[in-house]
């Protein structure tokens, strides 16, 4: 995830509300950071915060030597914040509409969600949006980039979820370091999150960790299953927007859609032998336009960026040297090549 503006751009005067407070999330983070040698030698640190540390110092290590991740100070420090994530991203879509808005800022560009460092502000905002008829989603981050403008630190937002989680989220936001195009949140996403999997398979196998590694290829189906889902229900939500039905009509259709997908989220689970609900907190929060756009951004290029991979024999550097190339196209082109739609986030 890319946070904001960059935090109004290395802490530089902010002209709005919502980047003075980008800033000022900012510099508490910054304020907390120590380096990872220093937080795993404290004798306060928890014996398991410790072993994970351990961890993403090895990973960031592995991200730079083998994956060709930047090899800078960025994830070698360490900052525990005392919440469980660090942003809230609010994504919000028209009322008959998978297209996500938009929103621009100096150095990020134009991206398909708004970040912010506290939550009720999140949800303030989602609010407003949702009286002017968007629908709305808001997901708690536990990590962003600020595209090497600082030295993101780990943070104890992204231990909750567990070593190779924390590894993945490592190799993702180094990714943006290394590849970042200003108005297209779908390709930087997807590249990020072809780079996050493609990282932790190779450290898992790096590490010989064959049980975690079966672990992985059942969350890759799980998740693909998920996506293919998600896509077909865009599919029919798009050609039941683009029908022009009256109003009451559209809103009773969009609602069966709807309540269809919440039915194949509970069928996925038990499929998947989930012994927690996996959906059910998106199936509470209420399904619509935003989440499944917001799921777009993140997974409607990634096909395309595993072909291009492969094409490159699977060699990083030509891979990234590749999409650099795409990068420099015009942005309808490179979706044309890389993503399930055409249409994947256009404003």
């Amino acid at each position: 995830m890319l946070v904001l503006s960059t935090a109004c751009t290395a802490l530089a005067a902010c002209g709005t509300p919502y980047l003075m407070q980008a800033a000022s999330g900012e510099w508490q983070v910054l304020h907390e950071r120590v380096p990872i040698d220093s937080a795993i030698a404290d004798p306060h640190t928890t014996p398991a915060v410790r072993t994970q540390l351990e961890q993403a110092r090895a990973a960031r290590e592995f991200a730079s030597r083998e994956l060709h991740l930047p090899d800078n100070d960025s994830f070698r420090n360490y900052a525990d914040i005392g919440r469980t994530f660090v942003v809230w991203n609010v994504v919000a879509a028209p009322e008959f509409s998978v297209v996500p808005k938009h929103w621009c800022f100096p150095v990020a560009g134009c991206v398909a969600y708004r970040g912010y460092f506290h939550e009720q502000s999140a949800r303030e905002f989602a609010l407003g949006l949702e009286t002017q008829g968007f629908d709305v989603a808001i997901d708690g981050v536990p990590a962003y980039s600020t595209l090497g403008k600082f030295a993101d630190p780990v943070l104890s937002s992204m231990l909750r979820y567990g070593d190779d989680d924390l590894a993945a989220t490592i190799f993702h936001e180094l990714a943006h370091q290394l590849l970042y195009v200003r108005d297209d949140s779908a390709f930087n996403e997807a590249f990020a999150t072809t780079v996050e999997d493609v990282g932790l398979e190779r450290w898992l196998t790096h590490q010989g960790a064959a049980a975690r590694m079966q672990a992985f290829r059942r969350a890759q189906q799980h998740e693909q299953e998920l996506v293919t889902l998600l896509a077909a229900t865009r599919a029919r939500l798009k050609e039941l927007y683009a029908s022009q039905q009256p109003r009451p009509q559209m809103v009773a259709s969009k609602a069966q859609v709807f309540t269809q997908l919440a039915a194949d989220l509970r069928s996925l689970e038990r499929r998947e032998g989930a012994s927690v609900p996996l959906y059910e907190d998106w199936i509470a929060q209420g399904l619509n336009n935003a989440r499944l756009a917001s799921v777009a951004t993140y997974f409607d290029c990634v096909p395309g960026f595993m072909r291009l991979l492969h094409e490159q024999e699977d060699d990083l550097p030509r891979f990234y040297a590749a999409a650099r190339r795409l990068a420099a196209e015009p942005r309808a082109e490179r979706h044309a090549q890389l993503c399930a739609s055409k249409q994947t986030i256009s404003d």
